[in-house]
């Protein structure tokens, strides 16, 4: 079978991406031919045989010094013509989309319709939802304020553009809102077979849309299994990822503040890196991968995932565990899916540093209840490629 794998970034950046590349390894190391679509960008990692490309657009340049934005944000005749090229030179049986909103837009998923009636051939089109764009013209369910807001859920987009949620931006907020009607309104959705949510938390928003609620299935994303190797605990507690105000690094920081004996390390990048640079039991080591993350993670104590906003499938905290680190994390989105509360990790209320601190200490104050946690990490068991690839074949052979 051949798949045609999409997405914005072909490069290491975040979650969506490291979903896709994995993904991409393990339908090759199963027999399947797999190309890539993306962004032309020299840091890419995959490719495909067309070599085709859609140019990269800063769009943070702002729109006086980019006129061409505006339109190619909602609509791009290029990524049309450029994903046109590679359906016709690659001939896929599968074309699987990804983040694809803004760089290279839906407008992609037209050509590939069109591109089945133009050739006759039977071709599966599924879409990874990654994050609420679908549903919410900004992508998180959260207003300039980073509270949980479902104003758009129904279908009223024009909320977005009322309370500028697009970056606090009524330029970018009134983009926002025309995207998501222009798509509503296109037939391009409906073009998708299935729709697969990380999380039942992400399917159950996304079916309060009956446009997608017969489409939408759940497979958690997966992780390579590890073999479990004892490792020595450091009193330290971990938050790693994008740290910022909307990820709850700020709400931890608060907690950090009131426990200065305990280490906080902080490893990624975000808007929050100054903020923990003012607390002096608080350390930021920079953006971590490979060996040097995954130790940084075996040897916390705790590892914490405060987000205040809608998460979808966190590898951070599926990563975690499976380097036998406790998690505490917040009672929002698909968080909660991913913990056993009161056996590899706790959960508090988004925000509530109060609750946090608590949990902090119930742990690090009890080292026979840490190391029963830590020891409850070995037998945690999420989707591994294996489980994840007999789900997803299902759905492209149907």
């Amino acid at each position: 079978m051949k798949i045609l794998l999409v997405n914005k970034f072909l490069y290491p950046k975040g979650g969506a991406e490291t979903y896709v590349f994995k993904l991409g390894e393990t339908l090759q190391k199963m027999g399947h031919e797999v190309e890539y679509f993306g962004l032309e960008n020299e840091k890419n990692i995959v490719r495909n045989n067309a070599g085709s490309y859609v140019s990269h657009m800063d769009f943070g340049e702002g729109i006086k010094k980019n006129l061409k934005a505006p339109l190619r944000i909602i609509y791009s005749s290029e990524a049309r013509k450029k994903i046109r090229s590679v359906l016709d030179s690659f001939q896929p049986d599968v074309v699987h989309f990804n983040n694809i909103q803004f760089h290279l837009t839906p407008s992609i998923i037209l050509e590939t319709e069109k591109y089945k009636k133009d050739t006759g051939k039977s071709v599966r089109i599924i879409y990874t939802a990654h994050d609420y764009q679908l549903i919410c013209p900004s992508h998180g369910l959260f207003d300039t304020e980073i509270r949980v807001c479902e104003k758009c859920l129904g279908g009223n987009y024009m909320n977005c553009l009322k309370t500028k949620c697009m970056k606090n931006s009524r330029i970018k907020s009134l983009l926002a809102t025309a995207d998501a009607y222009f798509w509503k309104i296109s037939r391009a959705y409906s073009c998708i077979d299935k729709i697969i949510c990380p999380s039942f938390f992400m399917k159950s928003k996304l079916d309060t849309q009956k446009r997608f609620s017969d489409k939408t299935v759940v497979i958690h994303n997966f992780i390579e299994p590890v073999t479990f190797a004892e490792t020595k605990k450091e009193n330290y507690v971990l938050e790693f990822g994008h740290l910022s105000r909307d990820k709850g690094t700020v709400t931890l920081l608060e907690a950090a503040k009131r426990m200065p004996d305990i280490r906080f390390v902080f490893a990624g990048y975000g808007e929050a890196e100054n903020e923990i640079r003012k607390v002096k039991n608080a350390e930021y080591v920079g953006f971590k991968t490979g060996d040097e993350l995954k130790k940084l993670i075996a040897r916390a104590a705790v590892s914490v995932y405060p987000s205040e906003c809608y998460e979808n499938c966190p590898f951070s905290v599926i990563e975690s565990q499976m380097y036998g680190t406790p998690v505490i994390g917040s009672k929002t989105g698909g968080i909660p899916e991913l913990i056993r509360e009161g056996e590899t990790g706790l959960l508090f209320e988004p925000g509530n540093a109060d609750e946090l601190e608590k949990n902090l200490r119930l742990l690090l104050e009890n080292p026979e209840r840490l190391s029963e946690y830590t020891s409850n990490c070995k037998n945690v068991s999420f989707e591994t490629a294996e489980t994840y690839y007999e789900k997803l074949i299902r759905i492209y052979g149907e």
